[in-house]
């Protein structure tokens, strides 16, 4: 199965190793993984900074990047939801959007839906607790968020446990916001401060030896949070959990 890997500009650069480790496990999983050098971020900071004719180029110039493409995968679950939820109302006029949002998927969904994997060939022996982004939460549903009352469900959580060695432990409000959301974590800093702290506070008492993640801003944020505090909980991306990845130092 041939993917393109789309690389969210966080990962880019800040934490470059989500995206090897990303294609070193679909690559271990028999997929055949190619970067598009040409891609450029998909527009979403824009968008939500109201710039939207700046965020509209973006999402065309996506479009035609991947153009073509049988499967379009990123580490990311805010920025597969920008182009599977704002790019219709963005470029609703180009006849490649709908193909496109339903080519594209966030990691663990596109392990869950399409490849449909029943394990994941790595040893990860160690405590995870997982926080769920907002974004891939509320917008993919990747899992059941607290404030819907359905059938529980969570696909990171699935594959996490697919693991061998690794612990899921619980997190308690491991669906509410840890602060980040974009450029809010710059223009209310004090509270997206306040609310990342919060976060730490729960993983500390789950007895998580890692803090997990399908979002490198979401863990960004809070590493920030996390040093200042110093506490000593790891954050590391599920890419990197799933592909074996070792405790950071």
């Amino acid at each position: 199965m041939r993917v393109d890997l789309f690389v969210p500009c966080f990962v880019d650069q800040f934490a470059p190793d989500v995206g090897f480790a990303t294609v070193e496990l679909l690559e271990r999983l028999g997929c055949e993984a190619r970067f598009r050098k040409e891609q450029t971020c998909c527009g979403q900071p824009l968008a939500n900074s109201g710039y939207v004719d700046e965020a509209c180029s973006l999402a065309k110039r996506f479009l035609d990047v991947f153009e073509g493409a049988d499967y379009i995968v990123a580490p990311s679950g805010s920025c597969v939801a920008m182009v599977r939820k704002q790019f219709p109302h963005l470029v609703e006029d180009d006849p490649r959007v709908a193909a496109c949002g339903e080519r594209t998927f966030e990691l663990c969904e596109f392990l869950v839906d399409v490849l449909k994997v029943e394990r994941i060939p790595s040893r990860f022996p160690h405590r995870v607790a997982l926080h769920k982004s907002c974004h891939g939460l509320r917008e993919l549903r990747l899992g059941r968020s607290s404030e819907r009352m359905e059938p529980d469900f969570d696909k990171v959580a699935a594959v996490l446990q697919r693991v061998e060695g690794l612990e899921l432990v619980p997190l308690e409000r491991a669906d509410e916001c840890c602060g980040f959301g974009g450029t809010f974590s710059v223009k209310e800093s004090d509270v997206a401060c306040s609310m990342g702290r919060d976060k730490l506070t729960n993983a500390v008492a789950s007895g998580a030896e890692v803090l997990a993640s399908t979002d490198s801003s979401c863990l960004l944020h809070l590493g920030g949070v996390f040093d200042r505090e110093r506490a000593r909980i790891r954050r590391m991306h599920v890419a990197e959990i799933l592909a074996g990845r070792p405790l950071p130092s």
